[in-house]
């Protein structure tokens, strides 16, 4: 019997929502883990070794974009940083893959949403993204289109002025800006890209010693908040389109889009259908993967569902960027090249777990109008630590615990202010951002003492002292 609209709208929230309650304690997990390697791995290094096309430089690229995970835009616009400072396109574009598909908060909720078989076929997969994307690159790339381009978008960004975030690779803005000691004024797209440099470029105790304290603290405070403010609207959108779809699109629909049955044919257009759907889907990041839930409850092939999630490079609004960074020719080639490595590697991922017999049954599962969401379980539980979590870390930012303030920690490097733990050597007071730091300095004060314990700031703009 037909649903009655609002019936059918109710039971499309209480799927999206279930949907989210479930994977609301991986998706907090990792995007913590997430900030922690943010903060404490540096990357830097890495960024800079990403110019030669190589194999070593297609794995620095791999593993530097698995440890800068982000929402698909963020890794576009990280992407066109890389690029324009010299790294070759096979690794600019390896960078991007690795960032929306071997990241740690992305592979969680597809074990909790889909299973195990799809987290398999996620982690291999995106490195067989990768080879693959890297071998058809190097067979087919008009390098002079490509270099054309890159000189083209630095003579936009001199001529208009813009200026690169440090932080995120995206445009800055004049209002948050800051003078170097150097004299290079760095501008950055926002509050907390500025603050994030901030933190950084203070820093010079280890990760053991910053988490013992509150400045560390306030790092990945920080680091925690952007990662949501970058996919919350992806995610929201993904859980609640997906119980819509699943409620509303009828069976035919699929089946009307996907071949059923069994052979290389039926296997190869599932995995061109679901990356096609992914284009228009609009919905990318971490979004796609409960979207990739319905069209398992649809019957759709495990190629086509895997194809799918892959697909978060190059959904509409996605493309549209490529097109306004780099032109109508570079954005075409970027797609052909995505959209081909998208559907081979989820065919091939669906010829390869057959083989091995671990293609996942879905007659076999509870179908998502069929499941209890709320109840007291596991669930429950690990959502109650992750949301604690969650809140204290926002607790620490909003709070400014640890904050950049007028006084530099001589230990760690943190900015501090005068409310936190203080000694005096030689007359002058030092300040330190936690007990741990201050206890350092008094076992060895002319190690960590500095004729300058303030920061200096001229104007508006903080000279960094470090």
């Amino acid at each position: 019997m037909q649903a009655l609209p609002i019936d059918g709208i109710l039971e499309s929230l209480r799927i999206g929502v279930g949907f989210l309650w479930t994977a609301a304690w991986a998706i907090i997990m990792g995007l913590v883990i997430t900030s922690l390697v943010q903060v404490y791995v540096s990357k830097e290094r890495m960024a800079s070794v990403l110019g030669e096309g190589d194999l070593a430089g297609l794995t620095k690229a791999t593993a530097f974009g698995a440890a800068s995970s982000g929402c698909s835009f963020g890794a576009v616009a990280i992407g066109k940083g890389l690029f324009k400072k010299g790294a070759h396109a096979v690794n600019f574009l390896a960078f991007m893959f690795a960032s929306t598909n071997l990241i740690v908060e992305l592979g969680l909720m597809i074990l909790i949403l889909l299973g195990w078989e799809f987290l398999l076929a996620e982690l291999l997969g995106g490195l067989v993204l990768i080879a693959v994307m890297a071998v058809i690159v190097h067979l087919t790339l008009p390098e002079t289109l490509f270099d054309e381009v890159r000189r083209t978008l630095e003579e936009r960004d001199r001529e208009s002025g813009t200026t690169e975030d440090p932080t995120c690779g995206m445009e800055g803005k004049d209002e948050y800006s800051i003078a170097t000691d150097g004299g290079e004024t760095l501008t950055f797209c926002s509050e907390g890209c500025m603050e994030t440099y901030r933190q950084q470029t203070a820093s010079r105790g280890g990760w053991y010693a910053e988490l013992r304290s509150w400045g560390g603290w306030y790092k990945v405070g920080n680091q925690y908040r952007k990662e949501w403010s970058m996919i919350w609207k992806d995610v929201i959108a993904g859980f609640l389109i997906s119980g819509f779809v699943i409620v509303f699109v009828p069976q035919w629909v699929w089946n009307a889009l996907f071949l059923e049955g069994d052979g290389l044919l039926v296997t190869a257009e599932n995995a061109v259908m679901g990356v096609a759907i992914a284009v228009i889907s609009f919905v990318g990041s971490m979004g796609n993967v409960p979207f990739a839930v319905a069209l398992w409850g649809g019957g759709i092939s495990f190629a086509g569902v895997i194809a799918f999630v892959y697909a978060d490079l190059i959904t509409i609004p996605v493309l549209n960027v490529y097109r306004k960074y780099y032109g109508w020719r570079v954005m075409l080639y970027i797609l052909g090249v995505f959209f081909v490595t998208m559907a081979f590697t989820g065919f091939l991922m669906e010829l390869l777990f057959d083989a091995l017999g671990i293609v996942p049954n879905l007659a076999g599962g509870e179908t998502a109008t069929d499941r209890t969401y709320f109840e007291r379980n596991y669930t429950f539980y690990l959502n109650l630590i992750a949301f604690a979590l969650s809140g204290f870390l926002l607790y620490v930012y909003r709070r400014g615990l640890g904050a950049p303030g007028e006084y530099r920690d001589p230990v760690c490097g943190m900015r501090t202010d005068d409310t936190g733990p203080a000694a005096t050597h030689d007359g002058t007071t030092y300040y330190f951002c936690s007990e741990t730091c201050a206890e350092t300095f008094e076992t060895d004060p002319a190690t960590y003492a500095t004729d300058r314990p303030m920061v200096h700031t001229d104007g508006a703009h903080d000279h960094d002292h470090h």
